[in-house]
């Protein structure tokens, strides 16, 4: 069984079992979280898709870690200018242990 989930502005294909590394979420490490936005859920060939979201559907995930992912280097130049722009970024993540989906 897998669902598609919308959390951090962003969608995810799930399964149980899986980790799946998201937009930060205020929780702690070892907390239980549910997802009750879920836009579908599959099941081999069957699927319900939701108009927006499959009614009564949760995910059920645990936070394993937070962390940084690796740093996006921005570079901006204007050629004859003497314009030259360096940024850097790291993105704060948390990793998430997907435990059941109900539908």
């Amino acid at each position: 069984m897998y669902a598609v989930i919308k959390t951090g502005g962003k969608q995810y294909r799930v399964a149980a079992g899986e980790n799946i590394k998201v937009e930060q979420i205020a929780a702690d490490v070892g907390q239980e979280i549910v997802i009750d936005q879920v836009l579908a859920v599959g099941n081999g060939a069957e699927l319900k898709v939701g108009t927006p979201l499959v009614s009564g559907a949760v995910v059920k995930a645990t936070v394993v870690a937070h962390g940084k992912h690796d740093k996006v280097r921005i570079f901006k130049m204007r050629r004859r200018k003497h314009y030259q722009k360096r940024q850097g970024h790291r993105q704060q993540f948390t990793e998430l242990r997907i435990e059941a989906i109900s539908a």
